[in-house]
């Protein structure tokens, strides 16, 4: 714990009161006083300087300064959070000071020995969390600053702190000028310590046809992580986008935010095959531990449990996971290993998501089930396709969705324990049965069987969006991003939660680091459109989703959105050019249904009526995404004129979200 000395003859003997604490230091002070003395010494008298000025210019005191750091107290954490915005702009000038700054408010003790308490430590927790250029503040700040216009904020995350009791969440300060980390960088530097990704394993096999199989059992150990108490495991999206690049560990440590790496190769030669793995710590590179498996593929299954066991027995070891496992992580899934074999490449195509695969994965499966009718996973994984095929309009809903369902129960009726099949079934019910309550049943069997997964999470976050509990949607959306975190979609789905939630400056920074991701991610430009439009900055929007249109690259596509905003910001015309072209378009591609493109295009207009003519008519298609999208919809803060009208809520009856 941090003290701070104060003047004894100041001082009373003991004083308690409440007070923002701010701890602020210098980084790579020491190595460049081994370096550069002289500058060493510049730059921490320019830091001093900036402190002296902007600290009591903010009705602070330095309480301490200790080596290359100090400890200030102010009783307002307005002041406290100003000071710091202030302190961090001034130092970004040259010649630049590399300053981390955390703050924290509560109680604090004071006497002739120093400042001391729990609210002192916590605050230089904080502190040791951030980085250089950055601010970050406590919960308990965030709820004194959130509603200052002058102060903009970004969640990082909930973090369980040392010799903190509870967990706390830690905002940063996002302001012009300073830096904003990511949850990433943040959960490295807070000892996120039962955390791991797997790598996709290299093909080591003569055969590069054969990549299906590494990938496959990659997957696999990642997906049987998943179901271990405790331990917190990257989604196949993110930690599969290192794959065939030779990244440095440490690199994708902070990228992900995750303490372990498990990386390998598999050598596939017949019915024989060689596995190495690798478990190294980000910290350092070093390895935890590795081995090598030789075995029959029979005995596949036997090979992936043992793995999946000493990763997490080693974590055990390392960083206190719950408890030893000695129960199998991996069970067989099959006694037919050709059809398993078979299954790994159905979902190599699967998981390339384009429709020509999704169609290559539907037939290997049903012939995977030709060879063991008892094989759960491949009915699973046949209900997703469909699902897919349904929900992106490439086969009708009406013939996919019953589909999907039938798979979905079969592989339910042959493995009731498994997570996925429940998964698949939640979300059968939500896109096309509009069945909340029993979506909201079955995606709790998954949980309960799957503890921590991006897909879980994002799923349960679209239902509370669905049922107006944006909280919760938030930290659902959240967890998600954060066992996901290049996962630009799921990115998106987490600023729009924050958007309906009334979060907008947390949303924007959402979309704004989205766009600086990848400036040809188009919904980073159609999401931060949205929130211009609820902030009434229509001119803003309309730039976005100008920029929006033409990265589709489709004049008769992406209009809705566009129309949408020239009809608010009152380029009228245009809004009805925009209307024009989804009529083109309608006309064009006689099998395509727009209702959600018109109904978003006239409530921009005000044409309430036809508004909610397509919105009644998408409620009573129930269209896969396009039921999504009209959830999302009715929920944009923009649209209050439309909340108003009675049919508002004769609409979210029908779809049982009248909450």
């Amino acid at each position: 714990m941090q003290t701070a000395a104060i003047d004894p003859e100041t001082s009373p003997k003991k004083v308690r009161q409440l007070a923002a604490i701010m701890f602020a230091d210098m980084t790579g002070y020491t190595a460049l006083m081994g370096e550069n003395e002289g500058e060493a010494k510049i730059l921490r008298d320019r830091q001093r300087q900036t402190l002296e000025k902007f600290i009591p210019g903010h009705n602070g005191k330095i309480i301490q300064y200790f080596g290359d750091g100090t400890l200030s107290i102010f009783n307002s954490a307005i002041d406290a959070v100003q000071s710091a915005i202030d302190i961090q702009k001034e130092l970004q000038k040259e010649p630049k000071v590399s300053l981390r700054i955390g703050i924290h408010s509560g109680d604090i003790v004071y006497d002739h020995e120093g400042v001391y308490g729990d609210s002192v430590n916590l605050a230089s927790r904080i502190e040791a969390l951030s980085l250089p250029g950055a601010v970050l503040i406590s919960d308990k700040v965030f709820d004194e600053v959130k509603n200052q216009p002058a102060i903009n904020t970004v969640l990082l995350g909930k973090y369980n702190l040392k010799n903190v009791k509870r967990q706390v969440g830690v905002y940063a300060v996002a302001n012009e000028e300073l830096v904003v980390p990511t949850a990433s960088q943040i959960n490295v530097k807070a000892g996120s310590e039962k955390s791991i990704a797997v790598l996709p394993f290299v093909n080591m096999s003569a055969d590069p046809e054969n990549e299906y199989f590494s990938d496959g059992i990659s997957e696999e150990i990642l997906n049987a992580l998943t179901r271990v108490d405790g331990l917190q495991v990257t989604a196949r999206t993110s930690s599969f986008s290192f794959k065939g690049k030779n990244e440095d560990v440490r690199k994708i440590g902070i990228t992900l935010g995750v303490s372990t790496v498990l990386e390998g190769s598999i050598r596939k030669a017949g019915k024989r095959i060689r596995i190495t793995a690798q478990l190294i710590n980000t910290a350092d590179g070093y390895h935890i531990w590795s081995e090598v498996y030789d075995s029959d593929l029979e005995d596949i299954f036997q090979v992936q449990d043992e793995i999946s066991l000493k990763i997490v027995n080693r974590l055990k070891e390392n960083f206190a996971v719950k408890k030893e496992e000695k129960e199998h992580i991996i069970k067989p899934l099959t006694d037919n290993i050709d059809a398993y074999n078979l299954y790994l490449k159905g979902r190599y195509h699967w998981n390339r998501s384009n429709p020509e695969d999704i169609k290559k994965a539907i037939a290997i499966f049903e012939e995977v089930i030709t060879m063991d009718p008892d094989f759960a996973l491949p009915y699973c994984a046949l209900s997703f396709c469909y699902s897919f095929l349904g929900s992106t309009g490439i086969m009708a809903p009406t013939e996919a969705f019953p589909k999907a369902k039938d798979y979905t129960l079969k592989a339910i009726e042959l493995d009731p324990n498994n997570a996925e099949s429940h998964l698949s079934l939640a979300t059968i019910k939500f896109f096309h049965n509009w069945d909340f309550d029993g979506a909201e049943a079955s995606l709790n069997k998954a949980l309960s069987l799957c503890l921590n997964s991006s897909l879980i999470n994002q799923v349960h976050g679209w239902f509370l969006i669905a049922k107006g509990d944006f909280i919760k949607a938030i930290e659902k959306m959240e967890q998600a991003v954060k066992l996901d975190p290049l996962s630009m979609p799921l990115m998106s789905n987490l600023a729009d939660a924050y958007s309906f939630a009334g979060r907008f400056e947390e949303a924007l920074a959402q979309y704004d680091r989205i766009i600086e991701m990848d400036p040809t991610y188009r919904r980073g430009f159609e999401g931060r459109g949205m929130i211009f439009l609820a902030k009434g900055e229509n001119e803003k929007a309309v730039k976005d989703f100008e920029q929006y249109h033409k990265l589709i690259g489709n004049p008769l596509k992406g209009l809705s959105s566009l129309g949408h905003a020239y009809a608010a910001a009152g380029y009228t015309d245009k809004a009805f050019e925009c209307l024009e072209k989804i009529k083109q378009r309608e006309r064009d591609e006689p099998g395509t249904i727009l209702h959600m493109d018109y109904a978003f295009l006239y409530s921009g207009l005000k044409d309430f009526d036809k508004a909610f003519h397509y919105l009644n008519k998408t409620y009573e298609q129930r269209i896969g995404i396009a039921c999504l999208g009209m959830i999302f919809c009715i929920r944009y803060p923009m649209l209050k004129e439309l909340k108003t009208d009675p049919r508002f809520k004769e609409l979210t009856q029908k779809m049982g979200i009248d909450r």
